[in-house]
């Protein structure tokens, strides 16, 4: 596949600043495979397309405030984004970064607390070790701002509406740096009325990283290099998923995130005789794209995704390329809002 054919055009006036409110009145894109038709609804509608007996795949991971601030020695300042945690040092990319020195230390904003720059990195990523040790997720609470995604415009800097709003209603597990944007337009309502539908639910975690919104590198995209995620499915969620296919049930990744997750298990891993016993934690590097044969998610609940993403591919793949090139026109046409903010489209 080459990258040419994930590109479409796109106004800019379309890209949505600011979420639906309440969060269930965003349109919903109902893309009907087998039908190869296109139905315009509201999110709220979703409970009519899901069956007593499918399970939903939610990923609770929570965006922690990632963004921050610190002042050189020198008294030039510099922005970061923590990535993770990697052994006793942070992994961050740092932007004004390029005259840092080894052994310096960057003093973050409003604490008694340093960052020794301790290695550079590929890619603009650098190791920090904080001095005094810290865990990271208690300082940045303290310290960073919720990192918007560069095509979400803020005049100053996010707002306290964003540090709510860019969080799924059920995250709980702190550790993305962006969310899985397919969940923002659950509310408990939605999610009660499911409930009484029949329709279960399990959640995975799928830490979201900065790597999601960089482009694709190749123009095969076989040869694109895909970033890492941190991941974890429980043998709980796993046996629901297990008793689920078993009795005809559908399974309904709620995102590419939580797709990834499931695509990232054996191809035998809810028909083992055998399943897992252990809860399964590591980096996933999955790169789906067409032609793939997919082994776990039946249906899809995204948003609508950059031109020229892993993301865009990855939805191609399970609907088809003709049919999500048709689907993206008459969203364009129709006026619908994209990316992280924007509308949602469901693949049956």
């Amino acid at each position: 596949m080459k990258l040419q054919e994930l590109q479409y055009d796109l106004p800019p006036e379309l890209i949505a600043q600011q979420p639906a409110e309440p969060r269930d009145a965003s349109r919903l894109l109902v893309v009907d495979r087998a039908q190869k038709t296109l139905h315009h609804r509201t999110f709220r509608d979703i409970v009519e397309y899901l069956n007593p007996g499918d399970v939903l795949v939610l990923n609770d991971t929570r965006v922690i405030p990632a963004r921050f601030f610190c002042t050189r020695t020198t008294g030039g300042r510099v922005e970061g984004l923590f990535l993770h945690q990697q052994d006793a040092a942070w992994r961050v990319m740092l932007k004004s970064g390029r005259r840092l020195k080894i052994g310096e230390l960057l003093h973050c904003d409003g604490v008694e607390v340093g960052l020794e720059v301790v290695q550079r990195l590929e890619r603009g990523e650098w190791l920090l070790r904080p001095q005094p040790a810290i865990d990271p997720i208690a300082l940045l609470e303290r310290i960073g701002q919720t990192p918007l995604p560069p095509y979400i415009q803020r005049p100053n800097q996010p707002t306290p509406q964003d540090r709510t709003c860019y969080q799924t209603v059920y995250a709980e597990r702190p550790g993305a740096v962006a969310a899985p944007t397919a969940g923002l337009h659950f509310t408990p309502a939605v999610l009660e009325e499911l409930a009484d539908r029949g329709v279960r639910r399990v959640t995975v975690t799928l830490h979201v990283g900065a790597g999601t919104f960089v482009p694709i590198s190749a123009d095969d995209l076989a040869d694109h290099e895909m970033h890492a995620e941190w991941y974890e499915i429980t043998p709980a969620a796993m046996d629901e998923l297990r008793a689920t296919r078993s009795a005809g049930g559908r399974i309904v990744a709620v995102g590419t995130t939580a797709a990834r997750v499931l695509e990232s298990l054996p191809a035998d891993t809810l028909d083992a005789a055998d399943p897992p016993t252990q809860t399964i934690r590591d980096w996933t590097r999955i790169f789906i794209y067409p032609p793939y044969e997919w082994r776990h998610v039946d249906r899809l609940l995204t948003n609508f995704h950059l031109p020229g993403s892993t993301l865009l591919a990855l939805v191609q793949a399970l609907a088809g390329q003709e049919l999500i090139r048709r689907a993206y026109r008459e969203a364009v046409d129709r006026r619908y809002r994209f990316y992280s903010y924007g509308d949602a489209m469901l693949i049956l």
